[in-house]
């Protein structure tokens, strides 16, 4: 069992995160001698793209790329980190890692096409998309009433002008990661 930071939210407890950067000599800021140092990684919750530092067990088998559970073997305790904290091999990896998330559980991001809703009465979710103004919204909505979308090829081939649905969802949930103060968050950083 995981001995996890009282701070540590349970959006991804127990969950599989994705391995941004491991360093198996330990943090380069911690002055501690190296036989006090213990090997941390940097994870992409799955679930609610929150971000993380995993201690890792002396002896854990990890890369970058991995997806391992937090109360896995590997991990010896974690707690929540912003961007900024981040390595810049870590902070280099999140597009790739939200890629991978989102081509993994495509059909968990093909439903916000399906499912958005109005925020207020004048911005919907579907404009928090880059790129997608009212016209472009419009057209998901009239297309979804005819049936729901079933893949990313089914989103682009039935609405006109929106000719990569994955890479929106993608540049949007990298940009929730990186920016703190967004006033509207869809998919990082909330609870589930």
């Amino acid at each position: 069992m995981s001995d996890s930071d009282t701070n540590a939210p349970d959006a991804d407890a127990g969950h599989a995160v994705v391995l941004l950067d491991v360093l198996p000599n330990g943090r380069p800021d911690d002055d501690r001698p190296q036989s006090q140092k213990s090997p941390v990684a940097y994870g992409l919750g799955t679930e609610s793209f929150r971000l993380y530092e995993l201690a890792l067990t002396d002896g854990a088998d990890v890369s970058v790329s991995d997806r391992i559970d937090t109360d896995g073997p590997a991990v010896g305790r974690y707690h929540e980190v912003s961007f900024d904290d981040l390595t810049r091999n870590a902070a280099a990896e999140v597009e790739y890692a939200v890629e991978d998330i989102v081509d993994a559980d495509e059909e968990r991001f093909v439903d916000f096409y399906n499912e958005a809703g109005p925020i207020t009465l004048r911005l919907h979710q579907l404009n928090l998309l880059p790129g997608v103004g009212k016209k472009l919204r419009n057209n998901v909505l009239d297309e979804r009433k005819r049936g729901p979308f079933e893949s990313f090829e089914d989103v682009s081939e039935r609405v006109s002008g929106l000719h990569r649905p994955r890479e929106v969802i993608v540049e949007r949930i990298v940009e929730e990661i990186r920016e703190e103060d967004l006033k509207y968050r869809r998919f990082a950083g909330r609870s589930e």
